[in-house]
């Protein structure tokens, strides 16, 4: 089995930072992407940010968020600058992750809450 703990999330006014983590364990031998995506209200889940061979942002996001990892802890952050408030959202981590079965699975965090005052 494998667990994703998400980190980071929280209140902040806007033009404000929050800086995320989500940190894997459990049966991995290695992970290829992690992902963030988020989820506002009434609206479907969206890839925000990726990292695999290449990194990759949503139009929306990019020049404000950086994705990272930390490949030595299983880690991959999310560095959210300028916010706005429609960046208002539940941020979920996904990772692909090939495990002791020696197959590939994708995983998915509980989800952090970041919210973006006006």
């Amino acid at each position: 089995q494998v667990q994703l703990v998400e980190s980071g999330g929280g209140l902040v006014e806007s033009g404000g930072s929050l800086r995320l983590s989500c940190a894997a364990s459990g049966s991995i031998i290695s992970i290829n992407d992690m992902d963030w995506y988020r989820q506002a209200p009434g609206k479907q889940r969206e890839l925000v940010a990726s990292s695999g061979r290449t990194t990759n942002y949503a139009d929306s996001v990019k020049g404000r968020f950086t994705i990272s990892r930390d490949n030595a802890k299983n880690t991959v952050y999310l560095q959210m600058n300028s916010l706005k408030p429609e960046d208002t959202a539940v941020y979920y981590c996904n990772a692909q992750v090939i495990t002791t079965q020696l197959r590939q699975y994708s995983y998915w965090g509980q989800g952090t809450q970041g919210t973006v005052s006006s």
